[in-house]
C-alpha cells in the first residue's frame, strides 16, 4: 500500500483540474451521454461553476485540503433520470481519462469504487 493519499496521486490540485476538464470534454464527445453535456458549452460561465464543483468534490472526497460545498449528489441530479447505461458511460470516460494520464491501477481501482458508492444516488432520482 501506497503512503501517499488518493489525492496526491492524482495529482493534487493541478492534477485534479486537468482530469476534470478531460472528463468534461469526454462526456461532451461520447454518443451515449454528450446531450446532457453539450449544453454546458453555449454557458461558458455555468460549465465553469460546474467544474469547479466537480474538482471540488474530487479533491474533498480524496483526501485533499478542499471542502466540497456543492450539492449531495442526490440535490445536483435529481429529476435527470439518469440510467445504467449513462452511469456506465459516464463512469467509463472516467476511467478512459485516469489511464490517458498515467494514473496507475490501484488508484483507478479507488476511483471505481468512490464512483460505484455513489451509483445509487446518482442514478434514478
Amino acid at each position: 500500500m501506497t503512503s501517499t493519499n488518493l489525492y496526491e496521486r492524482l495529482g493534487g490540485e493541478r492534477g485534479i483540474a486537468s482530469l476534470v476538464d478531460d472528463i468534461v470534454e469526454s462526456h461532451m464527445q461520447n454518443p451515449r451521454i454528450r446531450a446532457r453535456f453539450l449544453p454546458y458549452r453555449e454557458d461558458p460561465d455555468h460549465l465553469e461553476v460546474v467544474k469547479g464543483h466537480l474538482r471540488d468534490f474530487l479533491a474533498a472526497g480524496s483526501g485533499g485540503p478542499v471542502e466540497y460545498r456543492g450539492r449531495s449528489m442526490p440535490e445536483a441530479h435529481r429529476g435527470m433520470n439518469i440510467s445504467e447505461a449513462e452511469y456506465m458511460a459516464a463512469i467509463d470516460d472516467i476511467l478512459g481519462v485516469l489511464d490517458r494520464h498515467g494514473i496507475d491501477a490501484q488508484t483507478r481501482q479507488e476511483v471505481l469504487g468512490i464512483a460505484y458508492s455513489l451509483k445509487g444516488e446518482i442514478m434514478h432520482v
